[in-house]
């Protein structure tokens, strides 16, 4: 129960970093109630004013895609809408817990899911671009489920399972230190160290390479940002958006993809994977692609709309990463990203580009700052990526070699 006191402490002080008289609204899988309810008791004693409880269950999800109306796909309730709305304009601080059983939606129409993301993401829409901005605090973080666990260690009895996940993300969120606070104020002051300096090189241009079949140049627009680590929320404190995070990223030019991507990690889409599929980019855009499973679930997932068929952000994480020594594939998204090199479909974070987080839609097309409806990461790295960057005077350094940083 201690380790579990501490990495509900982990959250609540750290990740969302809770301010006193501020809400906060957790969304949680029902079947981890017993620990976000310590997160919940956590978050009272450090000073919460309210903490709110947004349960969700994905095996009612699968009974509804499989059998409700068609017509339902393509809206949202608007108190879906006033309910994040509000939180989201009153600061409050959100909590997601991304646990999910990657195999439950494989046989779900993947058509059914593209719409329903789509209108909830065009209904959300103030408050997506407000998180992506920093204009609220939100933490992503996870808590095992048994399916997700069988998954993931499928050869163990449930009881072993549900330990052996418990353990690497209690590994990997480093709550199994003596002391995880002070533990994250120092892999922060060492992910700094990284981004500080990527943010004084501002690379003109990213060459990317491995033996799996990558073979990519990315432009960068003038004045980007690179984060790791810690953010400051609007108000001026320290938050975690992820945890764990092992990355520094930042964004890309929109229009400044070009050559081929193979990724080197299954992709959890929806519940859905897909396996072994790589994209050929011209000018930025997806010119071509193919995967030898989930096929559909990509072209879906492409289909969104045009920004989904561009690059949103590029990310830095090095083979050796304590998640990616772990060996474990995780199949979820939050740990996977961390143990690769990856880049993100979609939407780009404002924060990344100077004054980004002020400026309007308009104004961050001008700057190449890429928008859609979705964020969706893919994992690229290997134990032999090497990535270079050129600055604009031409001078290349070498920022990745056998797979880890060279800087």
């Amino acid at each position: 129960m201690e380790i579990l006191e501490k990495y509900a402490e982990l959250l609540v002080k750290v990740g969302v970093n809770i301010q006193k008289s501020q809400s906060l609204v957790i969304s949680s899988p029902i079947e981890c109630a017993d620990f976000v309810r310590l997160v919940q008791t956590r978050a009272y004693k450090s000073g919460a004013k309210e903490v709110v409880m947004r349960w969700t269950d994905e095996k009612s999800d699968k009974i509804t895609f499989d059998l409700a109306d068609d017509a339902i796909f393509d809206s949202i309730p608007e108190w879906v809408k006033v309910f994040f709305n509000h939180y989201s304009d009153t600061e409050a601080a959100f909590l997601h817990i991304a646990a999910s059983d990657p195999s439950l939606m494989k046989d779900v129409d993947p058509k059914r899911i593209s719409r329903l993301t789509k209108a909830r993401n065009i209904a959300l829409e103030h408050y997506i671009d407000r998180q992506m901005s920093n204009k609220h605090v939100w933490c992503v973080a996870s808590v095992p489920t048994l399916a997700w666990a069988k998954k993931v260690f499928p050869s163990l009895s449930d009881k072993e399972a549900m330990n052996a996940l418990w353990n690497a993300i209690f590994k990997s969120v480093r709550a199994d230190s003596p002391d995880p606070v002070a533990a994250w104020k120092t892999h922060g002051k060492n992910l700094q160290k990284r981004t500080d300096f990527l943010n004084k090189a501002q690379f003109k241009t990213l060459k990317y390479k491995n033996s799996l079949g990558t073979d990519l140049v990315i432009s960068m627009p003038k004045n980007h940002i690179w984060y790791g680590g810690g953010e400051k929320s609007s108000k001026g404190y320290e938050v975690i958006a992820n945890m764990p995070t092992e990355e520094v990223f930042t964004m890309p030019h929109k229009a400044g993809a070009n050559g081929k991507i193979v990724a080197s990690l299954p992709l959890n889409y929806n519940g859905n994977l897909v396996e072994k599929f790589w994209f050929v980019f011209k000018d930025g855009l997806v010119t071509d692609y193919g995967a030898e499973k989930g096929m559909e679930t990509l072209k879906e997932l492409l289909g969104i709309d045009e920004g989904a068929k561009r690059l949103g952000e590029v990310a830095l994480v090095p083979y050796d990463s304590p998640i990616s020594k772990q060996g474990i594939l995780f199949y979820n998204t939050l740990f996977d990203e961390n143990a690769s090199c990856h880049f993100a479909l979609g939407k780009a974070y404002p924060t990344c580009i100077k004054g980004g987080e002020d400026m309007d839609k308009k104004a961050l097309a001008a700057n190449g700052v890429n928008d859609s409806l979705i964020h969706v990461d893919f994992m690229v790295g290997t134990k032999d990526m090497e990535i270079s960057g050129i600055k604009e005077d031409g001078t290349e350094l070498a920022i990745f070699r056998n797979g880890n940083f060279a800087i």
